[in-house]
């Protein structure tokens, strides 16, 4: 039960959020036992956002995950978003953060895993 934010201040049009769902749907497996099955998303550009005092090109993914996963599964993923936003946004690597948040309770159809 994975589910990704990515939030940026550059516009995304139809077919980028098309390539981002896509892509993420597979880079997603890099997290043992995730699919794109259960994989929500949201995309959403055009925001107002700085960093480091700059509204240059940015972005921001935020991951949650139902249970937990090791730190070097997440630092393959981390890699994987970051390439993916670089590519597909053209937001420089430097100017993306990605964050990872766990929960042992997440809610569906009624009721909680």
């Amino acid at each position: 039960m994975p589910y990704i934010r990515t939030t940026t201040n550059v516009p995304v049009s139809d077919n980028a959020a098309e390539k981002i769902r896509a892509e993420l749907g597979q880079a997603i497996r890099l997290i043992p036992g995730k699919s794109e099955q259960w994989l929500m998303l949201a995309v959403e550009g055009d925001k107002k956002m700085y960093f480091a005092g700059s509204d240059k090109p940015l972005a921001m993914a935020e991951v949650s995950l139902y249970g937990a996963a090791d730190g070097e599964c997440y630092n393959r993923l981390t890699g994987k978003i970051t390439e993916i936003l670089s590519k597909v946004l053209s937001v420089p690597a430097d100017r993306i953060y990605v964050r990872y948040s766990e929960t042992e309770y997440w809610g569906w159809n009624g009721e909680n895993f």
